[in-house]
This record gives C-alpha cells, sequence and structure tokens, in this order.
C-alpha cells in the first residue's frame, strides 16, 4: 500500500478513536482535503457546528486561532504553529491602535485574515464575499479596513466610500505576483475558459476577470456556469477543491509552480499528512486564546451576521 494511502487511513482512524475532525481548507493539498471532515473558506470552516471534542485546523494558523475563539468547548490543534500568512503578519494590534487614534469616528472592518489579537480591536470582521456587502451597510463615509490593500481597493470601488489602508500596502504573497501578461498568457493556452479572480488580486487583473469571488463564491460559480472551463485566478491548491467539488469541469491554474513559485503558498504547503497525523496521535500545538481575546473577537463576528441579516 502507497505511503500516502496508509497514512489516510491512520489518520481516519485516529479521528474516530480521539473523537476528532479535521477543517480543511480549500487551499489545501489533494490528499488533505480528502481526510477533512469539512472544506471550505477560514469563516465558514470556524463557525462550522462539530460534536467533536478535538478540532485540528488543516490551514494556517491564524484560522486555527480563530476556530479556537469561536469554539472555547474544543481543543483545537494547528498541525504546524510556524504556518503563518503574509497578511496576517502584516498588521499587529498596536499598529491598528495608532490608525484608530487618527480617525476615532471610523468604524474598523477586518479582513477575515489576521491574528485573533487583532481581530479583537475590530468592529466587524469580513470575508471576500461579505466585504462590499458589510462596508455598504455600513453608515460611514470613512471606513479603516485592513491588512489586504488590493481588496481593501475593491472595496473602495465598489462602494465609493473612503477606504483608509492599514497597512497601506498589506499584500498576500501569492496574489501579489499577478499581472495582466500572465491573464492574456493563459487565455491564449486556454482559449474556451473563462477567468475568476479572486478579490485579493491586483487590479488589473480584477479587470480582466469573467468572476470576481472569494473561494466559496469561485465553486458555487462553477457549478452553476454553463461554461466547462475556468482559469482560476488564485492561490493552486484551489484546483484541488474545484476538482473534488465540481469534477464534471476542467480548471486550469493562472500560473503553475512550474512557471512561477509564487503559484503556491509556502505557509499553506507547510500542512502535510505527517504533520496532522503527529497532531492528532500527540495533540499536540494546542491553540489557546485568552478568554477576553476570544469574546471581543467573537463580539465582532456576531456584530457582523447581525449586521448582514438587516434587510
Amino acid at each position: 500500500m502507497p505511503k500516502i494511502e496508509e497514512l489516510i487511513n491512520e489518520i481516519k482512524k485516529l479521528k474516530k478513536e480521539k473523537n476528532a475532525v479535521i477543517l480543511g481548507h480549500n487551499y489545501m493539498d489533494y490528499s488533505v482535503q480528502l481526510v477533512s471532515d469539512f472544506t471550505g473558506d477560514s469563516y465558514d470552516l470556524a463557525l462550522k457546528k462539530t460534536d467533536a471534542k478535538i478540532i485540528v485546523f488543516a490551514g494556517v494558523y491564524f484560522m486555527a486561532e480563530q476556530a479556537a475563539a469561536l469554539n472555547p468547548d474544543k481543543k483545537v490543534l494547528s498541525p504546524d504553529p510556524n504556518a503563518g500568512c503574509s497578511l496576517s503578519d502584516s498588521l499587529d494590534p498596536e499598529t491598528l491602535k495608532r490608525y484608530k487614534e487618527l480617525y476615532p469616528n471610523a468604524p474598523v472592518v477586518l479582513y477575515v485574515n489576521t491574528s485573533i489579537y487583532t481581530k479583537a480591536l475590530a468592529d466587524y470582521i469580513v470575508t471576500s464575499s461579505t466585504a462590499v456587502k458589510v462596508v455598504k451597510k455600513l453608515n460611514s463615509d470613512v471606513i479603516i479596513f485592513g491588512p489586504d490593500a488590493n481588496l481593501a481597493n475593491y472595496v473602495e470601488r465598489q462602494t465609493g466610500k473612503k477606504i483608509v489602508k492599514v497597512p497601506p500596502n498589506g499584500r498576500c504573497i501569492v496574489h501579489a505576483n499577478y499581472t495582466r501578461q500572465l491573464v492574456e498568457l493563459a487565455r491564449r493556452k486556454y482559449p474556451n475558459a473563462i477567468l475568476m479572480a479572486h478579490p485579493e488580486s491586483p487590479l488589473e487583473v480584477l479587470q480582466a476577470a469573467d468572476f470576481v469571488g472569494s473561494t466559496n463564491q469561485m465553486i458555487q460559480f462553477a457549478k452553476e456556469s454553463k461554461y466547462n472551463e475556468f482559469i482560476v485566478a488564485t492561490e493552486i491548491g484551489m484546483i484541488n477543491a474545484l476538482q473534488l467539488k465540481v469534477p464534471n469541469k476542467k480548471f486550469y491554474p493562472l500560473v503553475t509552480t512550474e512557471s512561477c513559485a509564487c503559484a503556491r503558498c509556502p505557509y499553506m504547503a507547510m500542512i502535510t499528512l505527517e504533520k496532522i497525523k503527529r497532531s492528532l496521535e500527540e495533540e499536540i500545538y494546542e491553540v489557546r486564546v485568552p478568554l477576553e481575546v476570544a469574546q471581543k473577537a467573537k463580539e465582532a463576528f456576531e456584530r457582523t451576521v447581525r449586521l448582514l441579516e438587516k434587510s
């Protein structure tokens, strides 16, 4: 039996023995998605309700943090606590406090790709699929928004409001490398495919896209679309999620790891089957969030949900 199959079987056995579930982000390797009980974007996964005693979050560290904050009665494990995020790492609480002092009347809207300690200072926490909706609903023409500058620019264009970016140049190390030239090359290579782009991408890519949306929105769009071929402008692991959930259609990455190392997030790649197995076996790398911090972050999440539910 190949090693990968052995690992998958061992992990499945461990899950039963320990009453555990694995939450796998859409960007995870194909094998990791196969052992995941739920797959999706970081926000959806953090809100998953489960009777399991242990949650293993197969994603980068800020995702495990927010799962721990929203599930205080569970043991949340991170297979590799060194799996960071260029966006989350770009905004610390002290920087955000300074911006709040400069714009005391501006609501703080934070993208979900932030640390739990920074989230605790937010008024609202959004995903790429809810950012525009939330900002439109706020009774303020000036919004503090971080940490992704590309998403902030997209929100600004869609809402017409003044967006104060914090930090001014926060970028995802994957999407920041995408260009109009790469789009043109991909279109020539796949003439029958339409382009789906994540809003973390630069403006020139979003303007060239046929569809702009979050990872979950991409899956839904591909399922419902009349088209059968898609160029996917986001982290290359997304191809795994699309192939698993929309198996009857074809998906091509905007760039491959052969043409550009930027295609794969080095932090997402740190989460492997071997690390998941060890994390479960030894119940190591438990993520703990101080109660006060968790409560404030949870309030920001709940405030966002209430706002979105308003007509």
